[in-house]
């Protein structure tokens, strides 16, 4: 049941927030992520950021996506593991985004994809085989399977740089999860060690592409 009430809390949140934003642009431009207004003190923005959302269907994808993992998080770690695994894969996925964009004073962002990506890669690391399903493909996806190929395309989304999705603040999200769920529970370096070293792969790249100036 407390699982149930602060789940729901932060996503009456995300929706008390994202519709403030969505009729009032003063409001939205105040707290959104933007490079320019962090880079001269508005730090803040990296939090408040995460409740914003652009629109009603990105609202919706990111708390039905919450919804879905949510649990298995809470229910093998607790709620208090919950929250700090949410708001660390919040923050570092807007850290992230500062490093790969600090030159770039006009980037923008909303969303909470960066906290419920890092929410996703934990339950995915508790849970190996977790069934996945994604729309328009008939059979369920591995968890693991489905992590690493979505940071790999997150990558590719980083380095072609053709559409509004913030790829950055994902992979900051999932290096979140990643970290503070083998913080959490460090037994799964012994117990799943492939899968630990498998999640880690694309994140390798990630940085590597980033050394050589890929990204």
């Amino acid at each position: 049941m407390e699982y149930n009430i602060v789940l729901l809390v932060l996503i009456a949140i995300n929706i008390i927030v994202s519709i403030k934003g969505f009729d009032d642009h003063f409001f939205f431009r105040k707290y959104q992520f933007h490079i320019g207004s962090i880079r001269s003190g508005e730090q803040y923005r990296m939090i408040t950021s995460g409740f914003l959302h652009a629109d009603i269907p990105h609202l919706a994808f990111n708390m039905i996506a919450l919804f879905s993992f949510a649990g298995v998080v809470t229910q093998l770690l607790g709620t208090f593991s919950f929250v700090t695994i949410y708001f660390a894969s919040l923050v570092f996925g807007s850290l992230l985004t500062v490093y790969f964009h600090k030159n770039d004073y006009s980037y923008s962002a909303v969303g909470a994809s960066g906290a419920v990506t890092g929410i996703i890669y934990s339950a995915i690391l508790l849970v190996p085989n977790l069934p996945i399903n994604i729309m328009f493909i008939p059979i369920d996806i591995p968890g693991y399977i489905f992590g690493i190929l979505y940071l790999l395309y997150s990558i590719y989304g980083m380095r072609a740089k053709n559409d509004n999705i913030g790829h950055t603040a994902h992979i900051g999200g999932a290096i979140g999860g990643y970290v503070f769920t083998l913080i959490k529970v460090p037994t799964l370096f012994m117990d799943n060690p492939f899968i630990v070293i498998g999640l880690a792969i694309p994140i390798a790249i990630m940085f590597v592409m980033a050394k050589q100036g890929k990204l």
